[in-house]
C-alpha cells in the first residue's frame, strides 16, 4: 500500500484537502499526545496541550519550508505550546493524575506488569520533579529520540547546552532514584 510521505500530505493539506490533514494528524497523535501527558504529567492537561499543538500547527502550515523534517518542525511548535502552558499554569502532580499504563509489558506475568507500571510511575513523578528546561531535553533525547544537533535546532540552543541540561537532568534523576532506593528497603 502507497503511503504519502510528510511532504506530501502536507502540500495537499495546504490546498484545503481534508483527508490529508487527517492523515498528518493521524500519523502525529499518539506521539504529541505522549509528549504532552510527559510534559505536563496529566492526561487531561494532556489533551488540551495537545490540541493546542494541532491548532498551532493549522495555523502556522503553511510556514513550513521544508528545510528540516516536519516531527522537528512540529516538535519545536510543541516546544512553544508547552512553555505557553507553563507560564499560564504550572500543573500540580499528584499520584492520581499520573495516567494508568494501557498496554501490559507482559500479558502473562502479572508481576513483571507491576514492576514495569512501578517503574513508569516512578519515572513520570520523577521528571515531574525537574526544572523544564532540563526535562524537554531528556523528553526530546529518550522519549522522542532526537539527536542533540535536532534538540539544539528545536530549541534555539547549542548542542554543548543540550549536552549539560541532560547531564544534570540525568544526574538529578539518579539521586533522586538512589533516594528512593533507600527509602524503600
Amino acid at each position: 500500500m502507497f503511503t504519502f510521505t510528510d511532504e506530501q500530505l502536507i502540500k495537499k493539506a495546504l490546498t484545503g484537502n481534508k483527508k490529508a490533514w487527517f492523515g498528518l494528524l493521524s500519523r502525529y497523535e499518539k506521539m504529541v499526545f505522549n509528549y504532552a501527558v510527559r510534559m505536563t504529567g496529566n492526561p487531561n492537561d494532556g489533551k488540551d496541550l495537545m490540541q493546542d499543538i494541532f491548532i498551532s500547527v493549522f495555523n502556522s502550515l503553511q510556514s513550513y519550508t521544508g528545510s528540516g523534517s516536519f516531527k522537528g518542525w512540529l516538535y519545536r511548535i510543541a516546544h512553544f505550546r508547552c512553555m505557553d502552558f507553563y507560564r499560564r499554569k504550572r500543573p500540580d502532580l499528584s499520584l492520581d493524575d499520573i495516567p494508568e499504563i494501557v498496554e501490559p509489558v507482559c500479558k502473562h506475568s502479572p508481576e513483571l506488569h507491576a514492576q514495569a507500571t512501578q517503574s513508569q510511575l516512578q519515572i513520570q513523578t520523577m521528571m515531574q520533579g525537574l526544572p523544564f528546561n532540563q526535562r524537554i531535553v531528556v523528553e526530546l533525547k529518550f522519549f522522542s529520540q532526537f539527536t542533540f544537533d535536532e534538540i539544539a535546532e528545536q530549541l534555539g540552543i547549542s548542542p554543548n547546552t543540550v549536552k549539560s541540561r541532560l547531564y544534570s537532568a540525568l544526574a538529578r534523576l539518579k539521586s533522586a532514584l538512589e533516594v528512593e532506593n533507600v527509602r524503600t528497603r
